[in-house]
This record gives C-alpha cells, sequence and structure tokens, in this order.
C-alpha cells in the first residue's frame, strides 16, 4: 500500500512515479524522499542510499534517480515507525 507522506491517504499507483506527480487528493508533490524507500531520518542525508546526491528539501519534487515509492503497512505512518525507533534505542541505552 502507498501512502501520501502530506495526508497519508492511500494511492493507488501501479506506476512509476514521475518528478511532476502529485497527490490527487492534497496536490503534494509525490516524488520526494518522504515517499521513498531509502528515507530514513538516522542515516546520513537522511538517505540509506550511499550513491543519492544530497537532497536538502525531502518534501519537494526532486531529481533523485534512486526514488522508489516505499510502501507502508497499513496504520503504520512515518511518526509512529519513528517512535518505535526512539523506544528502542531508549530501551537499548538505559542505564
Amino acid at each position: 500500500m502507498k501512502t501520501c507522506h502530506h495526508c497519508k491517504r492511500e494511492l493507488d499507483i501501479d506506476r512509476k512515479v514521475g518528478r511532476r506527480d502529485i497527490c490527487p487528493f492534497c496536490d503534494a508533490d509525490l516524488h520526494v524522499c518522504l515517499n521513498c524507500r531509502f528515507y530514513d531520518p538516522g542515516q546520513y542525508n537522511q538517505c540509506r542510499e550511499t550513491q543519492a546526491e544530497r537532497v536538502v528539501s525531502k518534501d519537494r519534487s526532486n531529481f533523485c534517480d534512486y526514488f522508489d515509492f516505499r510502501n507502508s503497512t497499513a496504520g503504520e505512518s512515518h511518526d509512529e515507525k519513528k517512535q518505535i525507533a526512539k523506544d528502542k534505542l531508549e530501551t537499548l541505552f538505559k542505564k
């Protein structure tokens, strides 16, 4: 299931997302880091793809050739994933 990073609505996309594609619900750009499977706030340049060039605005359309629309599991938003990761780190480094 693919969801828009901005409005969190499910998108019915069965093709590669282009740089000019927008969400049909909120008009947000879709070819953005926040929708990419390589986006990871904990990584250098917030990207797990080591060959990708740096993108400053993670919520704006870009020309990254490595963009691959992420699949989200139902009910799991980016913020929820971030909180789960923080909780795991806190547990790991508790004294």
